[in-house]
């Protein structure tokens, strides 16, 4: 796990001391790896810069930028090969004696690979996650590339004549020639979805790389700043139900598993896991506990809040699992004091509020280890979200109703507040039986309203994943993309493919990733080895989603190692009373970040709209926090720009 920096500025000698700037864009990336650092440039423009966390060969024959063995390929790369060993004897076994090795890196068995096979090849045999920029002395070209589901991050751009990229936005930033303004489509993109989705970032003219593409540039395309598109060398397999009984399902994802895991917890350094109690971390332990002979430490941590506690759980596991457990109950002020940091630690605006939490459990593990497993992509793989539930059974009941009369139905709905709706349902919970009863029955009825004014499955979808309904109407000078399309199939699988597309790279992994880097801990991810996202991309939905449980072949799985009664009851996010904090402890913060006046004079937002929204939430008459978060997030983040 590193951080890799570099630009290529042709015939720019003279106009700046280019070492100096790759060494103010290493510096900022200097918690990716705290480790060494490294620098090579080929005489004419070229930089590649290296930040290392040494994980893997800790001897300096792991040292980046590496050369491969007849010099013509040079290399910076972030991330782990989980598979390198078994490339290190497929290449020697083409080789009538072993290859001189200088160490025990996979950075090394990589460049040797690109020499036999070639880059785009290799890439294509490669496990594990990485985001790549080599030059290839021979054709004088540069390739980025990055992993298949996109765990390990990778920006580039043209700016003034210098193609930069780095892992973090920052280091661009930190060039001569970087000059970019806000895009304002990606601002909307922001406030819609929470994140700034690939291929845009939060820049005109820089982008993400996407997820399972590579890139080769030369210098005529630097020149003329026209880059070309990524290609692909991986696509994620369309959603076919596979032949299989139950039992040889659950075996087939039980050796995947094991398998990828034993790889995974290969380290030179401690290593360690989340664990949430949740489905999905309980069984990366369990699998990892099952593979050790000593005990797995595991780490959650706990608020004072029982809404948002999930430590107890996960306690009541580490103990059953026999674990060397590790928990830290934070108060409210301590993830407070999170809040200021968030722009650094995530470089572009970023607004899950659970990137709180995540930076709180990965400090925790850091303290202890280097290297901690995750179970994230748990929920996107094998249908953990319950819109995945939901949603088709409302469409296939609202799709009777005329158009009207739903829309109608609405606006009844919206004319009450959710904290009315709440209270209502609160004075006829005498009446209905224990479980049936709704937790914020308003959030929950408000969502439906939302839901019912939609025509097609598709548009029902894109209502559920927005944080604001009509981002381009708030954000000046701003427009969208159409939505994706469901056309025909199992609207379901149609979802789970979109959130792995989309919400797991740019949401997910990219929370995990900044906040895990920002403690130096490398942070990896068993779900994501593609061989089982391509084994869950076959299955049938019946074994996902079963007799109204999500996760159904996780939970057969599972029930091997963990007695039912610890993991079955409903699914709690990993997140924070924010709402409650908006009204109280960050209100003063918020409000001067919503100042109207301020808001005008920096002319992204109609300051109209956003205080309509944030007075609202003041009075309590709805929670507000998804729609106020992004735009807090920019607006601290412009406030470090």
């Amino acid at each position: 796990m590193c951080g890799i920096a570099g630009f290529w500025h042709p015939n720019s000698q003279g106009r700046y001391d280019g070492a100096a700037a790759l060494t103010r864009m290493n510096n900022t990336i200097l918690r990716r790896g705290p480790d060494d650092a490294g620098a090579w440039d080929n005489g004419a423009g070229l930089f590649l810069g290296h930040r290392r966390l040494a994980i893997v060969d800790l001897s300096s024959a792991g040292h980046q930028p590496m050369t491969s063995p007849t010099g013509r390929y040079v290399i910076v790369f972030n991330g782990e090969i989980y598979n390198f060993q078994a490339l290190r004897k497929s290449l020697d076994a083409l080789h009538t004696s072993p290859l001189p090795w200088r160490g025990h890196s996979d950075t090394e068995v990589m460049l040797a690979a690109f020499e036999h096979w070639g880059i785009t090849e290799t890439l294509r045999q490669l496990v594990g996650m990485f985001a790549i920029a080599v030059w290839d002395r021979s054709r004088e070209t540069l390739t980025l590339a990055r992993d298949r589901i996109g765990e390990k991050p990778l920006y580039y751009g043209v700016k003034n004549g210098a193609l930069l990229f780095a892992s973090e936005l920052q280091a661009l930033n930190a060039h001569p020639s970087f000059d970019a303004q806000v895009s304002r489509d990606s601002l909307a993109l922001l406030l819609k979805f929470a994140y700034v989705p690939a291929p845009h970032s939060i820049y005109d003219g820089v982008h993400k790389l996407p997820p399972g593409t590579w890139i080769e540039i030369d210098r005529d395309a630097v020149e003329n700043g026209m880059l070309g598109e990524p290609q692909k060398y991986w696509e994620l397999p369309a959603q076919t139900g596979a032949p299989l009984s139950d039992a040889d399902a659950i075996d087939q994802l039980h050796e995947l598993m094991r398998t990828t895991i034993r790889d995974q917890m290969v380290a030179d350094v401690p290593l360690g896991a989340f664990l949430s109690g949740g489905i999905d971390s309980t069984l990366i332990v369990s699998l990892m506990q099952s593979l050790s002979t000593q005990k797995v430490k595991t780490f959650t941590i706990g608020f004072d809040n029982p809404g948002y506690n999930e430590a107890e759980h996960a306690k009541a596991v580490a103990r059953h699992l026999g674990t060397d457990h590790t928990e830290l109950y934070v108060t409210g002020a301590d993830a407070l004091n999170v809040v200021p940091k968030l722009p650094d630690i995530y470089g572009e605006p970023f607004a899950d509020s659970s990137q709180i939490p995540t930076y709180l459990v990965s400090q925790l593990a850091r303290s202890h280890v280097t290297v901690s497993l995750s179970g994230d992509a748990g929920d996107e793989l094998f249908g953990g979200y319950n819109r995945y539930q939901f949603l088709p059974k409302v469409w296939q009941k609202l799709n009777r109703i005329p158009g009207p009369v739903r829309k109608l139905a609405s606006r009844v709905i919206e004319t009450a507040s959710p904290n009315r709706w709440d209270t209502i349902a609160s004075g006829l919970n005498p009446l209905i039986p224990a479980n049936l009863r709704v937790r914020l029955p308003g959030d929950k009825l408000h969502k439906l309203a939302g839901v019912m004014r939609h025509d097609t499955a598709s548009e029902m979808y894109n209502h559920v994943v927005s944080q604001w309904q009509n981002a381009s109407d708030v954000v000046i000078g701003s427009s969208l993309s159409p939505i994706a399309r469901f056309e025909s199939g199992d609207f379901a699988s149609w979802m789970m493919r979109q959130d792995t597309l989309t919400y797991l790279p740019d949401d997910i992994l990219a929370k995990v990733d900044r906040a895990a880097m920002a403690v130096s801990l490398e942070t990896r991810v068993p779900f994501l080895d593609h061989r089982i996202v391509e084994f869950a991309s076959t299955l049938p939905m019946s074994l996902k989603i079963r007799d109204g449980n999500t996760k159904w072949i996780l939970r057969q799985l599972l029930y091997q190692y963990v007695p039912r009664e610890l993991i079955e009851r409903p699914k709690m996010g990993f997140g924070i009373p924010l709402h409650d904090w908006l009204r109280g402890p960050l209100r003063d913060w918020a409000e001067s970040l919503l100042d109207p006046q301020r808001l005008a004079r920096e002319g992204y937002f109609i300051p109209e709209a956003i205080r309509a929204v944030w007075e609202r939430h003041l009075r309590g008459q709805g929670n507000f926090q998804q729609q106020l978060w992004p735009v807090l997030m920019f607006q601290a983040w412009l406030d470090q720009k």
